[in-house]
């Protein structure tokens, strides 16, 4: 076969000079933590790009090298989120705009400033929607909330979509998790309108008219509920800036 020479070189170099990859189950370890939205378990697990332990290598180049280990992170790390309950579109935008990221990086240190931003970013994603222990029908609600974030929700159809009657959906959810409906659904609005005021140039008004909130009134007031600041005040704060575990 075509490879076969490079590769036996390759695999005698590698044994001769004790170089292997990460173990597979370290890797599936990390990956799952990421998906669980597990923070602590990522951050012991999370091996910086610069250390290069466990790397193959992918090219010559060492920033490449590092630039090309970064995609491959990235959309691993993408899948499994959206496996886990990221929406798809959020968590495959999210890759795309990483990688553009990535592509304009002009050193190691910068590429793995960004390896660990983007880690987090995820992680903590996943940590804000996993429904801890709640059972699968209010994970169902849950799934249904984050994916129609846009839309004008009503309690009929996420309880027909969690196979429940909406009075017994609203007790449920709150026994299994610790709040309304209603409360959730506004919080996971506010949490969506950061990610718009700190990453887009959508004007309040528009933000206010896409999430569906009754008036642009009762989206600074929600907003300042959920977030301690008015939604002015948050994107002077935070616009551009990467995600910081906030």
């Amino acid at each position: 076969m075509q490879n076969e020479k490079e590769l036996h070189e390759t695999l005698f170099y590698q044994n001769e000079n004790n170089i292997n990859h990460a173990r597979y189950e370290d890797e599936l370890n990390f990956y799952a933590a990421v998906k669980k939205g597990d923070i602590e378990t990522v951050k012991r697990l999370m091996t910086p790009l610069e250390s290069k332990e466990g790397l193959g290598q992918l090219s010559n180049k060492p920033i490449n090298n590092l630039r090309y280990h970064f995609i491959i992170t990235t959309a691993l790390i993408t899948r499994f989120c959206a496996e886990g309950g990221l929406p798809f579109e959020t968590a495959y935008t999210l890759s795309d705009i990483y990688i553009r990221q990535v592509d304009k990086c002009a050193s190691e240190e910068s590429i793995t400033r960004l390896h660990q931003d983007m880690i987090m970013d995820f992680t903590s994603r996943m940590n804000k929607i996993r429904p801890g222990e709640a059972g699968p029908q209010i994970k169902l609600a849950m799934k249904y909330i984050h994916e129609n974030i846009y839309n004008q929700f009503h309690e009929e159809e996420i309880a027909d979509y969690a196979g429940l009657t909406p009075s017994y959906l609203s007790t449920l959810f709150k026994k299994e998790t610790g709040e309304t409906l209603k409360n959730f659904i506004l919080r996971e609005k506010v949490e969506e309108a950061k990610n718009l005021l700190r990453f887009s140039d959508q004007s309040y008004i528009d933000i206010s008219i896409s999430l569906n909130f009754s008036s642009h009134s009762h989206f600074i007031a929600t907003f300042k509920k959920f977030s301690g600041m008015t939604p002015k005040d948050y994107r002077v704060k935070y616009y551009g800036k990467k995600w910081d575990g906030e």
